[in-house]
């Protein structure tokens, strides 16, 4: 990976795999659900939809025809951190992709009428989230765990707020993020430097300029919070939330094999014991979350009424067993070459290298090269990761959410992690 800067004051971050035949193409925005406030919650994510609305240069139908006469893929996602436009396709067609983005980028028309279409589609999109379970009990948990900070914010909004977003409230939170300083433009595949620098150069030429944001500063408070949703599903769907690590720091790599033995896989711990030999649950998992000055482990598990006050016992007895008994050299061995395994064949695409990139240039401002990253899990030690044990559990900070036809289970589920709570933050 190296990097280029446009005249225009953009950053690239440039990747050649030249054995492929395709490219994706990101521009990466500093602009997430952190930046917003009560009143412009959403804001991010129902821009990211406008843009494909229709621009100065083209209708929503032009865009997605001249897409599909090429066989690309163009899409979008809002992060609580990010915003990210990506296409990929063919090598041959990069001066297209290039224009289209670019267009997509700098020249939405934001038409009134097209915006008010667009905010049924965003409230059906709230309302999906509300129907899915397994999405809203995470919600809730991040929700509470980062309660008081910017990241307690969901990304999709509200109804009320979305409802209540109009066209000038899109132009001045653009005319405040989009600007060249706060845009990286990530390039993973086969293309020639030069040419793909020239047409950016041309296409990127009119971005507006602005301050670029400040790293945030995440303080959460200690203790233990506790929050149920009650929904009528087949299944309760509960999350545990305890501290974790900020992003590619050292300690968010001894994370990663620390989760990947607690339920990071079929062989971890979480999936044997609570799914494979006592049968009580389908789905049951762990997974670090990171952002750029803080992060947090989540630990997952989805069971029926009858069962689920067993399964969240189980998950806080195993750890009690990690406090008290630490792990083993064989399992770490396995845990992290599973680790290794996984991370190199989930980056075996030109838009894995491409997420990469721009993720670790915009978020970290810093080249991101799959020979380090291995190498960083390959330095973590077993005494890393015994030291993240009592630093993610034991630091003071813990959340439970649930979800589901709760009904008396509440009672039961709180008084299980109180009581855990209780005897390991004495």
């Amino acid at each position: 990976m190296t990097f280029r800067q446009l005249k225009c004051g953009i950053c690239v971050a440039l990747d050649p795999m030249p054995h492929l035949h395709s490219i994706s193409l990101g521009v990466w925005v500093n602009a997430g659900s952190i930046f917003e406030d009560a009143k412009t919650s959403g804001i991010s994510h129902f821009i990211e939809h406008m843009v494909f609305k229709g621009t100065k240069h083209r209708s929503a139908v032009d865009i997605a025809m001249e897409m599909d006469a090429i066989g690309a893929n163009l899409n979008a996602f809002t992060a609580k951190e990010c915003t990210c436009f990506h296409v990929k396709a063919l090598d041959e067609d990069m001066p297209l992709c290039v224009d289209i983005l670019a267009d997509l980028v700098l020249h939405s028309t934001l038409d009134p009428e097209e915006l008010a279409r667009e905010k049924g589609v965003v409230l059906e999109e709230i309302a999906m989230t509300e129907d899915s379970p397994e999405d809203l009990v995470f919600d809730k948990a991040s929700e509470a765990f980062y309660s008081g900070t910017p990241l307690q914010r969901e990304i999709l909004g509200s109804e009320e707020t979305v409802s209540q977003l109009y066209a000038e409230d899109l132009r001045a939170y653009l005319r405040e993020h989009y600007t060249a300083e706060n845009m990286v433009i990530a390039a993973a595949g086969s293309f020639d430097e030069e040419q793909l620098l020239s047409e950016l150069e041309a296409k990127f030429v009119s971005v507006p300029h602005g301050e670029r944001h400040a790293v945030p500063t995440y303080r959460t408070e200690p203790g233990l919070s506790v929050t149920f949703t009650e929904k009528d599903v087949e299944q309760v769907n509960t999350v545990l939330v305890f501290p974790g690590a900020p992003l590619r720091s050292k300690e968010s790599f001894a994370l990663s094999v620390l989760s990947n033995i607690l339920g990071g896989s079929m062989s971890s711990r979480l999936f044997q014991h609570i799914r494979e030999e006592r049968g009580l649950c389908y789905s049951v998992y762990s997974y670090p979350m990171a952002y750029r000055n803080i992060g947090a482990l989540c630990l997952y598990v989805g069971s029926t009424e009858k069962q689920a006050g067993e399964a969240l016992r189980l998950m806080l007895k195993e750890l009690d067993d990690l406090l008290d008994n630490g792990i083993t050299e064989e399992e770490f061995l396995r845990c992290k070459q599973q680790l290794k395994g996984s991370y190199v064949l989930g980056m075996e695409s030109a838009s894995a290298h491409m997420n990469a990139i721009g993720k670790s240039a915009l978020l970290m401002q810093e080249e991101y090269d799959l020979e380090t990253t291995l190498n960083r899990i390959e330095c973590v030690t077993i005494e890393d990761v015994k030291r993240m044990i009592p630093m993610t559990f034991t630091a003071g900070k813990m959340t439970l959410a649930s979800v589901g036809r709760l009904g008396s289970l509440q009672d039961t589920l709180r008084k299980q992690v109180e009581t855990w709570w209780s005897k390991r933050t004495r």
